[in-house]
């Protein structure tokens, strides 16, 4: 069974104020846009928010998912990556990270990825840019989630693939889908102008 974290958790502040993940994306906050994308390929998701009374979780409101408050965000990814792997269901065989500012990602090419990572037998499915470079989303076998919680710090999972790198492949997706993340006003404006 897929499980779909959505670390949700950060403190935004490249945005000078702003949300990256309350930007419109299709005529929805982006934090919403991605949770409804995902929905399409499972009825797990997981979305980590810095509290439940955070405006993130009342972009969520009405939609079938699981919301994990992350009280040490302010630690790093690993926080919301402990948290999400904590939270995944015993029945999850494979666990994709999702981050929730990578709007270019669709449910077609999560769904691509799954597909592969089910057919492939491998532990770490990532996606790539069409050249071999690493990015997102990234599916773990069940059984590195307990890894998940030697996590510190701000630098994601990265350990974990480092750890495993003969049970790892990479997926390439079109364009540069796969490193797309949007963290400043300026790259959601840029993004905005090639989507109109």
């Amino acid at each position: 069974m897929l499980t779909i974290l959505l670390p949700a958790a950060g403190q935004s502040s490249r945005m000078r104020g702003g949300d990256k993940l309350q930007m419109d994306v299709q005529g929805v906050p982006c934090l919403r846009a991605m949770a409804m994308r995902a929905l399409k390929l499972t009825d797990q998701v997981i979305i980590t928010v810095p509290d439940t009374s955070h405006p993130r979780a009342k972009t969520l409101e009405g939609l079938p998912i699981t919301i994990i408050p992350v009280p040490d965000a302010h630690t790093g990814m690993s926080a919301s990556l402990r948290a999400g792997a904590s939270a995944a269901p015993k029945a999850t065989t494979g666990l994709m990270i999702l981050p929730a500012d990578m709007p270019d990602i669709t449910a077609h090419d999560m769904a691509q990825l799954w597909a592969l990572f089910e057919a492939s037998g491998t532990d770490i499915m990532q996606a790539a840019t069409p050249s071999g470079t690493p990015g997102h989303p990234v599916i773990f076998a069940a059984k590195l989630l307990p890894s998940f919680q030697t996590l510190t710090g701000d630098t994601g999972a990265a350990k974990i693939i480092k750890a495993n790198a003969k049970s790892h492949m990479l997926f390439p997706l079109a364009d540069d889908r796969a490193l797309t993340d949007l963290d400043t006003p300026e790259q959601w404006a840029a993004w905005h102008q090639t989507t109109t």
